[in-house]
C-alpha cells in the first residue's frame, strides 16, 4: 500500500513563486519598520481582503504570494477557539510554524495557546484537518528556518532582530490521533 500523503500535500499547501511585487513586499516586511507595520495592521488588512474576495484571498497571498493557513487553537485562558492566519513552512511532508511575530518583542498568543494545548485545527482553501503541534527540536528549528527563508527571507531578519531577547518557538504539525 503506498504511503498516504503528508499534511502539506493533503491540504494542497504551497507558496507561489514570487513576482517582482511579491519580492518587494517580502523584503519590506522583513525590515524593522515593515515588521512593525505588518504586526500592527495585517490582521485588519487580512479581514478586509477576505471580505472583499469572499474568502478566496488573503492580504499575504495577494501582496506577497504567500499561502495563508488558518490555525485554530484553544485559548489558554478563555478556553475558546482562536483562529490565526499564519504562514506555514512545508517541512518533511507536513507543515511547520514559526512564532516570529514579525520580529516583535512579544511572543504571539497562538504560540502560548499551542504550548498549553497542542491540539489544533488547520484549514486551507476549504480543506481542514485536526493536528497536534509538537515543539521542534533545535536541529529541526534550524532546518525549518532555513526552508522558510527560501520563500520568505524576512524570517532570518526576524530571528536576528529578536536575538536573545526571546526564544522563537517552532512547531511541527502532525496528524491528530483518531
Amino acid at each position: 500500500m503506498p504511503p498516504s500523503p503528508g499534511l502539506a500535500d493533503d491540504l494542497g499547501y504551497s507558496h507561489a513563486s514570487a513576482n517582482p511585487l511579491h519580492r518587494v513586499v517580502r523584503w519590506g516586511a522583513g525590515t524593522r519598520a515593515g515588521g512593525w507595520l505588518f504586526a500592527h495592521s495585517l490582521r485588519h488588512l487580512d479581514d478586509a481582503v477576505a471580505r472583499l474576495t469572499r474568502g478566496r484571498h488573503s492580504a499575504p497571498s495577494l501582496l506577497a504570494g504567500l499561502a495563508v493557513l488558518d490555525v485554530t487553537t484553544t485559548g489558554r485562558r478563555s478556553g475558546r477557539p482562536r483562529t490565526s492566519h499564519l504562514i506555514a513552512t512545508p517541512y518533511a511532508g507536513t507543515l511547520a510554524l514559526l512564532g516570529t511575530n514579525f520580529g516583535q518583542p512579544s511572543t504571539p498568543a497562538w504560540v502560548l495557546n499551542l504550548e498549553a494545548d497542542p491540539a489544533a485545527r488547520v484549514a486551507y482553501r476549504g480543506i481542514s484537518r485536526e493536528v497536534r503541534a509538537r515543539a521542534a527540536t533545535p536541529a529541526e528549528s534550524d532546518e525549518i528556518f532555513a526552508l522558510a527563508a527560501r520563500f520568505y527571507p524576512g524570517y532570518l531578519s526576524y530571528r536576528t532582530r529578536v536575538g536573545s531577547s526571546r526564544r522563537i518557538r517552532a512547531f511541527v504539525l502532525e496528524p491528530a490521533a483518531d
